[in-house]
Protein backbone atom coordinates (compact mmCIF):
# COMPACT_ATOMS: atom_id res chain seq x y z
CA UNK A 1 0.00 0.00 0.00
CA UNK A 2 1.26 3.35 -1.14
CA UNK A 3 1.36 6.73 0.88
CA UNK A 4 -0.41 9.07 -0.15
CA UNK A 5 1.23 11.75 -2.48
CA UNK A 6 2.20 15.20 -0.69
CA UNK A 7 2.67 18.19 -2.62
CA UNK A 8 5.55 20.93 -1.89
CA UNK A 9 1.92 23.24 -1.73
CA UNK A 10 0.65 21.37 0.93
CA UNK A 11 4.72 20.97 2.72
CA UNK A 12 4.88 25.40 2.26
CA UNK A 13 2.14 26.01 4.58
CA UNK A 14 2.31 24.92 8.17
CA UNK A 15 0.65 26.23 11.15
CA UNK A 16 3.12 28.03 13.15
CA UNK A 17 3.20 28.25 16.84
CA UNK A 18 0.92 30.07 18.92
CA UNK A 19 2.56 32.53 21.60
CA UNK A 20 0.41 33.41 24.70
CA UNK A 21 0.17 36.65 25.18
CA UNK A 22 1.88 37.60 28.14
CA UNK A 23 2.93 41.09 28.40
CA UNK A 24 1.75 43.10 31.55
CA UNK A 25 0.70 39.34 33.10
CA UNK A 26 1.64 39.36 36.88
CA UNK A 27 1.63 35.47 37.61
CA UNK A 28 -0.42 34.11 40.56
CA UNK A 29 2.78 31.87 42.43
CA UNK A 30 0.69 29.76 45.27
CA UNK A 31 2.95 27.12 45.64
CA UNK A 32 6.51 25.44 43.78
CA UNK A 33 4.45 24.09 40.68
CA UNK A 34 2.98 27.42 40.19
CA UNK A 35 6.66 28.62 40.52
CA UNK A 36 8.35 26.69 38.30
CA UNK A 37 5.38 27.10 35.60
CA UNK A 38 6.01 30.36 35.46
CA UNK A 39 9.25 30.85 35.64
CA UNK A 40 9.45 28.09 32.30
CA UNK A 41 7.04 30.79 30.71
CA UNK A 42 9.44 33.24 31.80
CA UNK A 43 12.36 31.72 29.81
CA UNK A 44 10.13 31.44 26.59
CA UNK A 45 9.11 35.07 27.04
CA UNK A 46 10.58 37.58 24.55
CA UNK A 47 11.04 40.63 26.57
CA UNK A 48 12.04 41.53 30.13
CA UNK A 49 10.85 40.34 33.23
CA UNK A 50 11.03 41.55 36.52
CA UNK A 51 11.70 39.30 39.92
CA UNK A 52 11.04 40.48 43.15
CA UNK A 53 13.30 38.75 45.63
CA UNK A 54 11.89 37.79 49.10
CA UNK A 55 14.07 40.80 50.65
CA UNK A 56 12.71 42.36 48.59
CA UNK A 57 14.78 43.87 45.74
CA UNK A 58 14.04 43.85 42.13
CA UNK A 59 16.13 42.41 39.05
CA UNK A 60 14.59 43.32 35.80
CA UNK A 61 16.31 41.58 32.84
CA UNK A 62 16.00 39.17 29.97
CA UNK A 63 15.95 35.59 31.29
CA UNK A 64 18.31 33.60 29.11
CA UNK A 65 18.72 30.46 31.27
CA UNK A 66 17.08 28.61 33.94
CA UNK A 67 18.54 25.72 35.66
CA UNK A 68 15.94 23.46 37.44
CA UNK A 69 16.76 20.88 40.60
CA UNK A 70 14.95 18.47 42.77
CA UNK A 71 14.29 21.30 44.89
CA UNK A 72 13.92 25.12 44.45
CA UNK A 73 16.75 25.42 46.40
CA UNK A 74 18.73 23.87 44.07
CA UNK A 75 17.11 25.42 40.86
CA UNK A 76 17.79 28.97 39.57
CA UNK A 77 17.41 31.13 36.89
CA UNK A 78 20.04 33.67 34.78
CA UNK A 79 18.80 37.10 33.86
CA UNK A 80 20.88 39.29 31.65
CA UNK A 81 19.80 43.18 33.51
CA UNK A 82 19.68 46.54 31.11
CA UNK A 83 22.15 47.78 32.90
CA UNK A 84 24.97 45.64 34.92
CA UNK A 85 26.57 41.69 34.89
CA UNK A 86 24.65 38.50 34.84
CA UNK A 87 22.26 37.73 37.93
CA UNK A 88 21.55 34.81 39.36
CA UNK A 89 18.63 33.99 41.25
CA UNK A 90 17.13 30.88 42.61
CA UNK A 91 14.10 29.41 42.51
CA UNK A 92 13.34 29.50 46.39
CA UNK A 93 14.49 33.90 46.62
CA UNK A 94 11.15 34.58 44.18
CA UNK A 95 8.38 36.44 46.03
CA UNK A 96 6.87 37.84 43.04
CA UNK A 97 7.44 37.56 38.74
CA UNK A 98 6.12 40.12 36.48
CA UNK A 99 6.33 39.91 32.47
CA UNK A 100 7.49 44.02 32.64
CA UNK A 101 8.93 44.67 28.84
CA UNK A 102 7.73 44.27 25.86
CA UNK A 103 7.45 41.43 23.62
CA UNK A 104 9.93 42.17 20.98
CA UNK A 105 8.57 39.52 18.77
CA UNK A 106 4.36 39.89 19.30
CA UNK A 107 2.68 40.25 16.14
CA UNK A 108 5.54 39.16 14.34
CA UNK A 109 4.84 36.06 13.46
CA UNK A 110 5.33 34.84 9.69
CA UNK A 111 1.82 34.54 9.15
CA UNK A 112 1.60 38.62 10.23
CA UNK A 113 4.31 39.58 8.06
CA UNK A 114 2.56 37.81 4.32
CA UNK A 115 -0.64 39.28 5.62
CA UNK A 116 0.68 42.42 5.92
CA UNK A 117 3.14 42.52 2.62
CA UNK A 118 0.07 41.39 0.69
CA UNK A 119 -2.13 44.14 2.19
CA UNK A 120 0.64 46.64 1.07
CA UNK A 121 0.32 44.63 -3.03
CA UNK A 122 -2.80 44.95 -2.76
CA UNK A 123 -2.61 48.85 -1.97
CA UNK A 124 -0.43 49.47 -4.56
CA UNK A 125 2.32 50.08 -1.70
CA UNK A 126 5.79 48.93 -2.37
CA UNK A 127 6.20 46.09 -0.49
CA UNK A 128 9.62 44.83 0.32
CA UNK A 129 10.98 41.29 1.41
CA UNK A 130 13.77 43.04 3.90
CA UNK A 131 12.86 42.34 7.54
CA UNK A 132 11.40 44.84 9.73
CA UNK A 133 12.83 46.00 13.05
CA UNK A 134 11.94 44.62 15.92
CA UNK A 135 11.89 48.08 17.67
Amino acid sequence: MRAPAVSTDDLEVVPGFEHEKLQGWVPTIGNDDELREALEKAFDYRGDITITRKDGTQVEGYLFDRRQGKTLAESLVRILPANGPRVSIPYSDVAALTFSGRDSAAGKSWEAWVRKYWEKKAAGEAAEIEPESLD
